[in-house]
């Protein structure tokens, strides 16, 4: 059933069956709403109505010269009655006097003729039959609404659930958005709000901090100060209250199509619940990176595609789509995790849209980056500040599983180093292989069968040797450069590698030697650093 009661509506009740009726003027405005039912033959009846009245007379009050009558109908106009019905069985007309036509007209305000007398008694209890049954219906309605809130603040739901179950109950598109206007949510996506999304800044700031909320003129509707709607924007939207200050806002994006006034009770539901989601959660922060983690972990369990990954992260808020993509994956520079969402942070005041979440020892970040860019500001942003990890090659969302593999790769051989570093996967080289191997028992085999005795020795003395040969190594074989980099004398250096040849059986002159050796060393790198939990 509609929200309201209109005048086309009323006039289609079983009552005005009985006769034959007419529409003598304002027909532009028959779906005006009908709130209630008068009945009067007085000059002054307008004094007794206060505003979407149906006003039934047999004209007796009307006036007997044509500036009566008009008089008479503006005092209805100004008094916003919701139409004129008028019987005109010949009390006091047979036909509707061209004046009262001629203004009606001119006012807007619906005039309608009745060929014959109905019972204005029995016209009254079926329209007010009509109503207390639309306002149970409504109330029933709030109620269920109220309560669906309800159960998704009982069953600790976020603000992402909140959005989606309003963009359900409306049937149109939702966006929640904080206070700085960036986007946290977004949901009942249709092509019309994709592109307003598209551009949300436009929208958000451009289109609406230009205008003023200015409250509607069709009565039931909530004013400005509760649901504030927008004549030259198609949007309705909420402020987000906590505390007394403003938090964000919630929108209603409607495309030009006004929302009924149980659409926008609803939206002030759904941003009283948000608040309170907020406020029981205290860090809103702190669910969405919950939010994110769980996409995350769909991708890399395969549950879901890159291309649905995207889809999904709209609803977070980031609009990844129409962007090259890299995966990150990185810690603080000290290999701790980071704290605060230092990750997340960091991309967002660079302006990258991006899923961020905690994996364990590292966080995992699908980073959008406007098309025809390269990861080199991804890059030199994260070394900037000191974070240790690696990044993917630019790939598109069906590519992202593959992307994930290789920014853990990246991030595996960052792990290893000495000091905090960002690796990009195209600058592995041959360590890719190492890091593949390095997921099973072969590369722990080799590195046990080139270095076991070297390590073996090193464990019951308290100056190993092991630094010396992966310094020697690194230096590609110099022993003048190997030396000054250990800080020590040549004469110092030639001593222990002789000792490493002597224990590893090997002549370390010999270049195929240092290879292998360098590949032992790397392995062994590599064993030792935190492993990249998997999810």
């Amino acid at each position: 059933m509609a929200d309201v009661l209109t005048v086309r509506a009323a006039l289609e009740l079983e009552v005005f069956t009985r006769t034959e009726v007419r529409v003598h003027a304002g027909e532009r405005n028959l779906d005006r709403p009908v709130r209630w039912v008068h009945t009067g033959e007085i000059p002054d009846i307008h004094r007794f109505l206060t505003g979407q009245e149906m006003l039934l007379t047999a004209g007796l009050g009307m006036g007997d010269t044509a500036l009566e009558q008009r008089a008479f109908i503006r005092r209805l106009a100004d008094a916003r009655a919701a139409v004129l019905i008028v019987e005109l069985a010949g009390r006091k007309f047979a036909s509707m006097p061209r004046a009262v036509v001629e203004e009606a007209e001119a006012v807007g305000l619906p005039l309608v003729g009745l060929a014959d007398e109905i019972p204005f008694v029995e016209t009254s209890a079926q329209v007010h039959e009509v109503l207390v049954s639309m306002r149970v219906k409504q109330l029933i309605a709030e109620e269920a609404t109220s309560q669906a809130f309800m159960d998704l603040l009982l069953a600790d739901e976020d603000y992402v659930s909140v959005v989606r179950e309003l963009a359900r109950r409306t049937g149109r598109p939702v966006v929640l958005e904080d206070v700085t206007h960036q986007m946290l949510a977004y949901g009942g996506a249709t092509p019309y709000a994709d592109e307003v999304v598209n551009e949300w800044s436009a929208h958000s700031r451009a289109i609406h901090e230009r205008h003023h909320p200015v409250a509607p003129h069709a009565p039931g509707v909530p004013t400005a100060s509760a649901a504030s709607f927008r004549e030259v924007v198609p949007c309705a939207r909420q402020p987000v209250i906590l505390r007394g200050e403003s938090w964000g806002w919630l929108h209603l994006l409607h495309g030009g199509v006004r929302p009924s006034p149980a659409e926008l009770r609803t939206l002030e539901r759904a941003a009283a619940a948000l608040a309170i989601t907020l406020l029981s959660e205290r860090e809103s922060g702190a669910r969405a990176s919950q939010r994110q983690t769980a996409l995350l972990n769909r991708l890399l369990l395969g549950d879901i595609t890159g291309e649905r990954f995207v889809s999904l992260s709209l609803a977070l808020g980031q609009d990844l789509r129409g962007r090259d993509l890299i995966v990150v994956t990185a810690r603080a520079g000290d290999g701790e995790p980071f704290k605060d969402g230092t990750l997340a942070r960091l991309l967002q005041e660079a302006g990258w849209p991006a899923v961020v979440g905690d994996t364990g020892d590292f966080d995992v970040a699908v980073v959008g980056l406007p098309a025809h860019s390269d990861a080199t500001a991804v890059q030199t942003l994260l070394t900037d500040h000191g974070a240790r990890g690696g990044i993917s090659r630019l790939v598109k969302p069906a590519a992202l599983p593959l992307a994930l593999r290789q920014s853990r790769s990246a991030a595996s051989v960052a792990a290893a180093a000495a000091t905090a570093e960002v690796r990009h996967f195209d600058d592995l080289g041959a360590l890719r292989l190492l890091v593949a191997l390095s997921e099973g028992p072969e590369l722990r085999q080799y590195v046990e069968d080139e270095l076991g005795p070297l390590l073996e020795h090193d464990a019951l003395v308290k100056n190993p040797l092991l630094p010396t040969l992966r310094a020697f190594l690194d230096c590609g074989g110099n022993k003048a450069r190997a030396a000054d980099a250990l800080f020590i004398q040549r004469r110092t250096l030639y001593h222990r590698l002789e000792k490493i040849s002597e224990i590893l059986g090997i002549d370390l002159t010999r270049v195929d030697n240092q290879q292998r050796l360098q590949l032992a060393v790397r392995g062994h790198n590599l064993l030792r650093k935190p492993t990249l939990r998997r999810t």
